[in-house]
């Protein structure tokens, strides 16, 4: 990797520089001789009942705790639900490599598919692509979503590392020094240090009495991550304000400063509703942000400081926190469309935020954030080369994500800022945090620090990318490189000229129901399609949207204000998305060779799920030859951290063209095989340590369902039965024997 040279802080560069040499220090580089194959018109490996689906959720697991380090090229922008490389490097593999072949071993082999086309129709983040393109494989990927379409193409682009670093630079001299005047802070001995963050609190007026009420649940609003370990927490004064040190779980303190007596563990705000200090009035919350017709109102009631000598020192605000505020927003009143005007249009994912009155986006940003974004989103935009600034405004959007006034502090011990996106609904902060934009050596979130923790750590793994191994099960991760091709390629414009030229990579924005594909000239169809009542990526995509169009400008994929589309496959409704998807897999049956294979990930908790998915499969004319379970995304995620039975596996389906190869259907002995063969699948999870709840157990037994239903006559026929309630049986059953362990099971498949 090159050296690194400018202004930024050195402690900055070193410490990137030195968790990349530690990171460096564990590869291993794989001989060089590449097992080359050819597409097979038989089964394939994916197809097998051997397939190592076990082994790999152990590979996966290990992964999931650090994607960003392990896939950095796919980190460079945010995206929903990203699945496990390690996952879908075996997924492509399996589907173009002949039954019998060992998928574990050609995972740690310099593999090559030369001349095999593979096609992601819903590429998000483009794990399917990256994994494709390091196995030697041509791949197109297509996204109806623009930020999607804007993500893949920076990844997988050829970038100058030189042009990249020097235009970091070129920032960081022009306007960094502009940021970081609006974060100064004044010591209490008088001296100069830098702010790292600041803490705010919502307010409302008292429909009382008038009198502002913060809204704090309790007063201590810093504590460590492990705070068992290090019981230091600090807490304000309910009464002059004052930052006091208590220990995180006191239910009693004194003020240090003004002596008065106060519960740490209290403050005015209860669940949803409030009582006022003033007047103990008692109010909802949620009525009284609807009655002011506007956002609550922010307090500034403490900040981090780095001193000179690197010491971290919690304050209250003074006035020159004050002064700087008031100078943030005259600069901003006084500065030519400093930032996109856009409206937030209602969803499942926004309605929270619009119940808040935040009717634009730029309503989610105070006005020295607005201010600072806008003097980098210029610095950007003046960037002359196109790829470069494409990359930059990656960069920028990583910044957004942590510098918002929907993020909040997740304490010492850890990287401070909990993101936006911690929860899949766009859910307001009562106590907001505000961290420097630019940063500092000790920041979280910040443009500095995710130059070097997502750019320049992407740009290295596309030079020399890296897989990892597992010698036995939770053994420590080591990564091996020598097994593929650098990444970097210059993505075709349409199909013709992928076709004609050769090209290796072909990426296009728009309906994947609809594409400029010739029929039958793809080799496998691999994907993730989203789900249809979860996360609606558009609503949540257009944040960053709005910002990319303010830098980029509306042209191409960023003419439309929004990205959310009709065409879209999410909806609320599980027969529109049965529908939608099906006609995606439509498109995707006539794109695809005879003996093509269609292999996607999936996982669902309700019924509907998986209907609209059998629905959609058998309409589309494809029958399931295979189902495995195994590893979906990092077990703490927010979401499944919440849920009484969270979901930890996916399921890997395999299917071909209805034809001559479509399975009999064996509708008398439906539901003894699902349950022969989902009883072998957990029993084998189960003797490999891992431990199920009953979704796992009921994803496993759906897709063996899913499996033997799609053979039915019609798609009426096959849905009756899998809503007959002889899955929930099974499930009780299979769940049961993993719990006291591995079960057993004897019945034939």
């Amino acid at each position: 990797m090159d050296g690194m040279s400018g202004a930024a802080p050195k402690a900055k560069r070193g410490r990137a520089a030195a968790a990349d040499a530690q990171l460096a220090l564990d590869v291993t580089v794989a001989p060089r001789a590449a097992p080359v194959f050819i597409a097979p018109a038989g089964a394939r490996a994916i197809e097998d009942e051997s397939f190592p689906f076990e082994v790999l959720s152990d590979i996966a697991e290990a992964e999931s705790w650090r994607k960003e380090i392990h896939r950095p090229i796919h980190y460079v922008h945010k995206w929903w639900a990203r699945r496990l490389g390690t996952v879908f490097r075996a997924i492509v593999a399996g589907t173009l490599a002949p039954s019998g072949k060992d998928v574990m071993q050609m995972l740690y082999e310099p593999t090559r598919f030369p001349g095999a086309v593979v096609l992601d129709p819903f590429m998000g983040s483009g794990v399917t692509l990256g994994e494709a393109l390091k196995l030697g494989a041509r791949a197109i990927g297509r996204d109806i979503n623009p930020v999607a379409y804007f993500l893949v193409r920076n990844a997988l682009a050829r970038h100058d590392r030189a042009a990249v670093k020097a235009a970091f630079e070129h920032l960081e001299r022009e306007v960094a020094p502009q940021i970081r005047h609006y974060y100064r802070a004044r010591l209490p001995d008088g001296r100069e240090g830098e702010t790292l963050y600041y803490f705010w609190v919502k307010q409302l007026p008292c429909p009382s009495c008038g009198n502002s009420v913060d809204l704090f649940s309790s007063r201590v609003f810093s504590q460590n991550a492990y705070p068992k370990k290090v019981p230091r927490a600090q807490a304000t004064c309910p009464g002059c304000g004052e930052v006091n040190e208590v220990r995180y779980d006191a239910a009693e303190a004194t003020c240090h400063d003004c002596g008065e007596c106060f519960n740490p563990q209290s403050g005015p705000a209860s669940g949803q509703r409030a009582c006022c200090p003033s007047c103990s009035h008692k109010f909802s919350i949620a009525k009284a942000v609807r009655d002011r017709g506007e956002p609550p109102s922010h307090r500034l009631y403490a900040k981090l400081v780095l001193t000179p000598e690197n010491e971290k020192v919690y304050l209250r605000p003074d006035a020159l926190d004050f002064a700087l505020y008031a100078e943030a927003e005259a600069a901003l009143a006084a500065r030519r469309d400093p930032y996109p005007l856009a409206e937030i249009a209602p969803g499942y994912n926004t309605d929270q935020a619009l119940g808040y009155n935040y009717k634009f986006w730029h309503q989610f940003f105070n006005s020295r954030q607005l201010l600072c974004l806008s003097l980098l989103a210029d610095g950007i935009r003046a960037i002359a080369d196109a790829a470069t600034r494409e990359l930059m405004a990656c960069l920028f959007s990583g910044a957004l994500e942590f510098n918002n006034m929907f993020t909040s502090f997740k304490g010492e011990g850890t990287g401070a800022v909990r993101h936006m996106f911690s929860h899949h609904i766009l859910k307001p902060e009562r106590v907001p945090l505000e961290a420097n934009l630019w940063g500092t050596p000790a920041s979280s979130g910040s443009f500095s620090g995710l130059f070097d923790s997502r750019i320049l750590r992407a740009l290295k793994y596309a030079e020399e990318p890296t897989e990892i191994r597992l010698a036995a099960p939770r053994a420590k991760a080591e990564k091996v490189g020598g097994l593929s091709d650098p990444i970097g390629f210059v993505p075709a414009r349409n199909f013709t000229e992928f076709r004609d030229t050769g090209a290796r990579l072909y990426l296009s924005c728009g309906n994947s129901a609809q594409t400029d594909i010739d029929d039958a000239s793809v080799d496998v169809v691999v994907t993730d399609p989203p789900f249809f009542d979860n996360v609606h990526y558009s609503q949540l995509a257009d944040f960053f949207h709005v910002w990319q169009r303010h830098i980029l400008g509306g042209e191409g994929e960023r003419t439309a204000p929004t990205t959310r589309a009709s065409g879209e496959v999410q909806d609320e409704d599980g027969d529109k998305f049965a529908k939608k998807l099906g006609d995606v897999l439509t498109e995707c049956r006539r794109v695809l060779r005879p003996d093509g294979l269609l292999a996607f990930s999936y996982h669902h908790s309700r019924d509907e799920g998986w209907s609209a998915v059998l629905e959609a499969l058998m309409r589309a004319g494809f029958h399931i030859t295979a189902a495995h379970p195994v590893k979906a995304e990092m077990s703490v995620a927010q979401p499944k951290a919440l849920a009484k039975e969270p979901i930890d596996l996916d399921i890997i389906l395999a299917c071909r063209k209805n034809g001559r190869a479509r399975p009999v259907w064996n509708e008398a002995g439906l539901w003894q095989a699902v349950e022969a063969t989902a009883g072998l699948q957990v029993r084998r999870l189960v003797e490999r340590g891992r431990k199920l709840s009953r979704n796992d157990v009921r994803v496993i037994v759906m897709a063996q369902a899913l499996r033997r239903l799609s053979a039915a006559p019609s798609a009426e026929a096959a849905l009756k039965h899998l809503v007959d309630g002889e899955a929930g049986a099974i499930i009780d059953r299979l769940h049961h024997l993993s719990a006291a362990g591995v079960p057993e099971v004897d019945l034939d498949v």
